[in-house]
């Protein structure tokens, strides 16, 4: 059967797809699969740690439910799941009412509805810089401004923010909210503030915004104090929930696999949401709530997560010794207290886009951080995953990058000092001359 030339249909394309592109970590997986490399490329959570027995006896629980579990559900989901969903955001300190708690297929799938429900062409979004691919995907289908914010160690930087927002007003630019992840961020693993995650309602409450906190990492905390929400901030100044709207996850709590999340909001954004859904996909799957419903009720939830972020702190630990010990002393790093990501500066003409392959034939592989900006910054950097290679494994594959840097490095040293040296053979040539004349 011959290849079709898919191409020749550009002319039928809707318009919004030409803003969308795929995500470098997805265009990554065919070669992170060759045996012998060594990925910190994925944002994977470790699934291993989970056991194939557990996940056996969870599945027989469900199994004497199956008629439920093989049907279809409600479009905002089951009432058990969203009750689990209750106790995992009061396990954070974020107080949920489960009538405000909807069911999504993964937490990609709430950034999609919230960016479909308020989203038209042209209308911006404020985010930080960088800040998370896959929401910049989600967002690109329905065509708006991303307008950056530029982030320091305590996270997105306020008065940027607040300057970024007067000058969308002056130009008649729609801001419709802010998108944050606010702990151990993806791709840099910085954490927001507690000041400034006060400092960014008061923005949008001087503005009329919504907030979209995502917040996937949250229970994955290694180090200091687990600092609140922007929704519990809400919540305690207000009394409840009006313009947060919070977005979670079972990816990183339990397991990718099962594309489970939710979005907590109030009721008139959620009947919004729930008919964005049913044009998307009508329910989640009733088989995975229930499988999460039959773990998180039945076993020790929490244990399982104080076992995972020991093993990812290990992990952490590792990467970031061997970032110490075997990179030069011109790039720099983050240091995050949790979650999954260190994101790595390299000297300015260092383009890590164009260093990958290089990289890849030498068997270790990064997301280069252009990726996780709209507008093509960010060439320098680099996201670094730990959280699914064992610290051995972490140390020889930053051995093997701090090399390919280093190469590159010296390639621009040789290149300027070639260049230098042609100048003044230039001008040696140039004196001869003179003098002959």
């Amino acid at each position: 059967m011959p290849l079709v030339d898919l191409d020749r249909f550009d002319f039928l394309y809707a318009n919004r797809v030409k803003g969308m592109k795929s995500a470098a970590t997805r265009d990554l997986m065919a070669t992170l699969s060759r045996p012998g490399i060594i990925s910190l490329a994925g944002g994977f959570p470790d699934t291993r740690a989970f056991g194939e027995e557990a996940f056996r006896e969870i599945s027989d629980q469900v199994a004497t439910e199956s008629a439920q579990a093989l049907q279809y559900g409600p479009t905002a989901g089951l009432e058990g799941i969203k009750d689990i969903i209750v106790d995992v955001m009061a396990a954070e300190g974020t107080r949920a009412n489960q009538e405000d708690v909807f069911i999504t297929t993964g937490a990609q799938q709430g950034l999609d509805l919230v960016a479909k429900v308020f989203l038209d062409e042209g209308d911006a979004v404020l985010c930080e810089g960088p800040t998370y691919a896959g929401a910049l995907n989600a967002f690109a289908a329905y065509r708006p401004r991303i307008i950056h914010v530029p982030m320091d160690r305590a996270g997105m930087m306020p008065v940027p923010a607040r300057e970024a927002l007067k000058k969308a007003r002056k130009q008649g630019i729609r801001v419709k909210f802010i998108y944050t992840v606010p702990n151990f961020q993806n791709p840099t693993g910085v954490t927001l503030a507690a000041d400034r995650r006060r400092e960014l309602l008061k923005i949008a409450e001087e503005y009329d915004l919504i907030i979209l906190e995502d917040n996937p990492y949250g229970m994955l905390r290694f180090d200091g104090q687990a600092l609140p929400s922007i929704a519990a901030l809400e919540q305690e100044s207000t009394g409840g929930t009006d313009r947060v709207v919070y977005l979670g996850t079972f990816s990183k709590i339990f397991a990718p696999g099962v594309r489970l999340g939710w979005v907590h909001a109030q009721p008139g954004i959620l009947h919004k949401i729930n008919i964005g859904k049913q044009g998307a996909d009508l329910c989640s799957s009733n088989l995975t709530q229930m499988l999460i419903h039959s773990y998180f009720r039945h076993a020790n939830w929490r244990a399982y997560v104080r076992h995972l972020t020991a093993l990812y702190k290990e992990r952490r630990d590792a990467m970031l010794d061997a970032l110490a010990e075997f990179m030069p002393k011109e790039v720099h790093w983050t240091h995050p207290e949790g979650g999954l990501f260190v994101w790595a500066t390299l000297p300015s003409y260092v383009d890590a886009t164009s260093m990958l392959p290089l990289a890849i034939s030498r068997n270790i592989a990064y997301v280069p951080g252009e990726g996780f900006y709209s507008g093509g910054a960010g060439k320098n950097c680099m996201r670094l995953n730990f959280s699914f290679v064992e610290p051995a494994k972490i140390r020889r594959g930053i051995e093997l990058l701090a090399e390919v840097v280093r190469e590159r490095m010296e390639l621009r040293s040789d290149l300027e000092r070639g260049s230098q040296l042609g100048a003044q053979h230039g001008a040696s040539r140039s004196a001869v001359g003179n003098s002959e004349r």
